[in-house]
């Protein structure tokens, strides 16, 4: 349940550990020793200036709430697992004061539930289908010899044939109740009926759940079915399913039996047996890979038996490629199916499919998907095997999805992303300025500060920050068109010496007091000049590495 909150985690860049320059195993001495010395630099008392005052209380109260978590056991242990974010979700203050990580996160976890249990009740997760049939045979039916032209027509006649409309939503009661309500309406050739559903789903345990089916139509009549799921062991898992259809020729029982098996990593092999209007046993076999989908199933059963396979190759590519075959022979005839699916844009899934069968003949099927809705629109061409009308199947919205794609789907994609990096480059510059911003004013507030401690080091020959460069630096000759990105860092880092030394934690340096991050998502380094004895000593140091100095290793004659 603590999954969505690890995303917001990352974006959030203050450490309260890097702001007081604290290791996070910390004693509490240490934290102590580090909020009293930022205390003493930040004190708003300190200073006259108005405008300094006011900067002095802004990183004051930050150096303070820092303090607070980390020295406060409880909230330490939130924050360390759940950063900034988990010390704002509501109810901690009701809850009693864990100690251990796994308590604290056990806590969590509830409090989550609670937010998540609110967060159901407004979601209804609606799911939908369009299907709108398209009768074009006088396209290709009109040069057929045996074909008689109708009166007053110069123009092929298309017409729509066919409508199916089903619509679903759903109403989560509890975290394992959930009912759904659905209804569809359909009309073909002038004659047409609805239905309307209710189902109300219960999850039993991790295994298994059931779900009880409530159905009318102006059709069938009223429907009562049961549906069972069951994970018998970690590789099956088995549904049952039955029900009891109230029709105007009487009752009509029907029952079905479905058991599934993971025959290796990939494979998984499916039995059904359906008992009703339409019994049959179906076995199949499906193997699904990164690169591929295969499906093999056979039917006997009446009025239908059938054999059928398919198969799906997946190229791997940004728009998520994918071309598709497959081939069914049965008592009604003999299907071959061929077509492709891409990705247009975020949410949205274009597929056309060629269906060339024998009674059947020649359809074009285009179906679009968008979230949780789906349009489809088969386009019936001719009912014998021509030639033309399979070219033109498939030629046709090849040429016309090229020329779209080309016109209206990169130029739109394009303009979007080009909007959202501009977006992201505001914000990104906007957050630069504010901790910018803040850094010079932390380096203002330091001068005092830093002037005494310079006095002081110089006094005993220690340790001198002469110079001190943080963020991005471009050493490579290949590189020498890339602008460096670097801030000076030299009074903060003066700032932090004590008795001779300097000390930084393995935590990023943005968080420092006087440092931000001049160069958002890019490696980042630390190079410092320091003078100690009257020796120079140079280093440089990654972003999230320690460093103690001085060092032996860090002097320049050595490296001579």
């Amino acid at each position: 349940m603590a999954a969505p909150l690890d995303d917001d985690i990352e974006s959030n860049n203050q450490d309260y550990y890097s702001l007081l320059n604290v290791r996070k195993e910390a004693t509490a001495e240490e934290l102590k020793a580090s909020y009293r010395r930022l205390c003493m630099l930040y004190h708003p008392d300190k200073h006259r200036d108005p405008e300094l005052k006011r900067q002095a209380e802004q990183l004051f109260n930050q150096v303070h709430q820092a303090y607070e978590v980390l020295s406060d056991a409880h909230s330490r242990a939130i924050y360390d697992i759940f950063g900034k974010k988990g010390l704002e979700v509501e109810g901690w203050e009701v809850v009693e004061r864990k100690r251990t990580p796994a308590e604290i996160r056990e806590e969590y976890e509830r409090l989550q539930r609670e937010r998540e249990e609110r967060r159901l009740q407004q979601r209804t997760n609606p799911k939908g289908t369009i299907s709108v049939g398209v009768d074009a045979t006088d396209l290709f039916d009109r040069y057929d010899e045996d074909f008689e032209e109708m009166p007053g027509g110069g123009f092929p006649h298309i017409e729509i044939n066919k409508m199916h409309i089903s619509q679903s939503i759903e109403a989560p009661l509890t975290n394992s109740d959930t009912a759904v309500l659905s209804g569809s309406l359909s009309t073909h050739n002038g004659n047409g009926g609805g239905n309307i559903n209710m189902t109300v789903r219960r999850v039993m345990s991790a295994k298994g759940w059931g779900e009880v089916e409530f159905g009318a139509g102006d059709i069938l009549g009223p429907l009562i079915g049961l549906k069972v799921f069951r994970n018998v062991t970690p590789r099956c898992f088995m549904t049952a399913q039955c029900g009891l259809q109230f029709s105007p020729r009487g009752l009509r029982p029907s029952c079905s039996l479905m058991t599934a098996r993971h025959l290796d990593q990939n494979t998984m092999g499916y039995l059904q047996w359906r008992w009703g209007p339409n019994s049959a046993m179906t076995t199949s076999l499906v193997r699904d890979t990164k690169s591929s989908h295969f499906t093999l199933a056979l039917q006997l059963g009446v009025p239908h038996s059938y054999l059928m396979m398919s198969y799906q190759y997946k190229f791997q590519d940004e728009d998520q490629t994918k071309v598709k075959g497959s081939v069914k022979t049965g008592w009604f005839g003999t299907v071959v199916e061929y077509g492709a699916e891409r990705k247009i844009s975020r949410h949205s899934i274009l597929s056309a499919t060629v269906s060339i069968g024998v009674p059947q003949g020649v359809t074009l099927k285009i179906k679009l998907a968008r979230a949780n809705q789906t349009y489809l629109f088969p386009v019936h061409l001719t009912d014998q095997l021509l030639p033309s009308a399979v070219f033109y199947a498939t030629v046709g919205p090849l040429l016309v999805y090229m020329a779209v794609h080309r016109l209206i789907v990169i130029p739109y994609t394009q303009a979007q992303k080009e909007q959202e990096l501009e977006l992201q480059r505001k914000s990104s510059a906007t957050d630069i300025a504010k901790k910018k911003q803040e850094a010079e004013s932390a380096v203002l507030l330091m001068q005092e500060s830093v002037r005494r401690i310079i006095e002081a080091e110089e006094s005993k020959m220690g340790l001198i920050i002469l110079n001190a460069w943080y963020g991005k630096f471009v050493s490579d000759t290949s590189q020498k068109q890339e602008k460096a990105k670097v801030i000076d860092v030299t009074l903060p880092l003066q700032c932090l010496v004590k008795d001779s030394k300097l000390i930084l934690t393995e935590a990023s340096k943005s968080g420092l007091p006087g440092f931000y991050d001049p160069c958002v998502g890019e490696e980042k380094s630390l190079k410092l000049l320091y003078q100690f004895r009257g020796v120079l000593h140079q280093v440089i140091s990654a972003d999230t590495e320690s460093l103690r100095i001085p060092k032996q290793s860090h002097r320049i004659e050595s490296e001579s």
